[in-house]
C-alpha cells in the first residue's frame, strides 16, 4: 500500500517537471521570438532614418559633383624666377559658350580680340582670370616674329619680357587647327592654306600642351612649323599690329633681332564677356578700327569683366 502511494507521487512529480521544463522551453521560445523582433524593427528605424537624412523621402536627388570643365598643371616658380604666382583659375563653372571681348589697351594702340568661349573655354577662362589679377598691366609685347619657323606675328604676354615668363600653372591645348585636306581640283603649284590666318590670336608656348599666358597677334597668313590653341581673332585694331611689324626688328639684348622696333607696352587688358559690349549691331567696334578681314564681330551685352589696373 505504502510502496503503491510511493509510486503515484513518483509519477505525479514527473509529469510536473515535464509541464515545467515545457514551460520553461515556451519561454525561452517567446523571449528569443521578442528579441528576434526588437533587433528587425531596430535594423528597419536605422535604414529609415538614415534615408532620410539623406533626402530618400524628399522626392529630390542629390545632384552628382559636377566633373572639372579645366585642369590647371601647377609650376615651380622656384626652378624658374620668371613665373610671377597669382593663384589658379576655378575648375568649375566656367562658361563653355559664346564669345568675350579682349581689349588689348597698348602704348600703339588697341586692339580687340574676340575670344572663342565655345571652341576654347579653357584659354578664355585663363585670360580672364589673369586679366582680372592684373596680370599683364605694363608688360611688353616682347618678340616680333618676321617668318622665323613660319610664324608672322606679335608675342605678348610675359612680364619678365624674355619668353620665359608667365603664371604659375600651365593648361593643356584646345582648338588646335588641323592641316585642311587638299582640294584635288587646285592646282599643283598652289600654295597651302594658310593654317593660322591673318588676325588670328594663339597660345604662344615653346612646349606643347603647356600653354601660360604668352599669346601670338598674326599679322599675315602663317603656317607654323608646329601649332598653337586658337584663342579668337582680332576684330578690330590689326593695323596696329601691322603697324608695328612694319616698323621692322631690333637687337633683343642677346644678339637676336627680335625685338620690336617700336616698342610695345601693354597698358592695359581687359576681357568683357561673353559678349563683346564694344560692337554695334552692324558690327563695326564702336572704338573704332577696321575689323580684320573675315573676323567675326562681337555683340551683345556682358555679362563678366575681368580688368587690370
Amino acid at each position: 500500500m505504502a510502496s503503491s502511494r510511493s509510486r503515484q507521487r513518483k509519477l505525479a512529480r514527473a509529469r510536473y517537471d515535464r509541464q515545467m521544463a515545457r514551460r520553461a522551453a515556451a519561454a525561452r521560445r517567446r523571449r528569443q521570438i521578442q528579441a528576434a523582433a526588437g533587433a528587425s524593427l531596430a535594423l528597419v528605424l536605422i535604414v529609415v532614418g538614415t534615408v532620410w537624412l539623406l533626402g530618400g523621402f524628399s522626392g529630390e536627388q542629390k545632384p552628382a559633383a559636377a566633373p572639372d570643365t579645366c585642369i590647371w598643371t601647377p609650376q615651380n616658380a622656384s626652378a624658374n624666377d620668371k613665373l610671377r604666382d597669382v593663384g589658379t583659375p576655378p575648375t568649375k563653372g566656367i562658361p563653355t559658350s559664346g564669345t568675350a571681348d579682349m581689349m588689348v589697351s597698348t602704348n600703339q594702340g588697341v586692339i580687340h580680340v574676340a575670344l572663342d568661349v565655345t571652341k576654347a573655354p579653357c584659354t578664355a577662362a585663363s585670360l580672364t582670370y589673369l586679366a582680372d589679377k592684373g596680370f599683364y598691366g605694363n608688360t611688353e609685347c616682347h618678340e616680333l616674329l618676321t617668318g622665323t619657323g613660319g610664324v608672322y606675328a606679335l608675342r605678348c604676354g610675359d612680364p619678365s619680357g624674355t619668353g620665359l615668363g608667365g603664371p604659375t600653372y600651365t593648361f593643356y591645348d584646345e582648338n588646335v587647327p588641323s592641316a585642311p585636306t587638299p582640294d584635288p581640283s587646285a592646282s599643283a603649284t598652289a600654295p597651302p592654306k594658310p593654317l593660322y590666318p591673318k588676325g588670328t590670336v594663339a597660345m604662344a608656348t615653346d612646349t606643347p600642351g603647356a600653354n601660360g599666358s604668352q599669346f601670338f597677334i598674326f599679322y599675315q597668313d602663317s603656317r607654323p612649323d608646329r601649332q598653337y590653341s586658337v584663342a579668337g581673332t582680332v576684330t578690330s585694331g590689326l593695323d596696329v599690329v601691322e603697324k608695328i611689324a612694319k616698323a621692322g626688328t631690333v637687337d633683343n639684348g642677346s644678339g637676336a633681332k627680335t625685338k620690336p622696333k617700336l616698342g610695345v607696352k601693354i597698358q592695359n587688358l581687359t576681357v568683357t564677356g561673353p559678349a563683346s559690349p564694344s560692337a554695334t549691331p552692324n558690327g563695326v567696334p564702336a572704338s573704332g578700327g577696321t575689323p580684320a578681314s573675315g573676323a567675326p564681330s562681337a555683340t551683345g551685352s556682358a555679362s563678366q569683366t575681368a580688368s587690370t589696373s
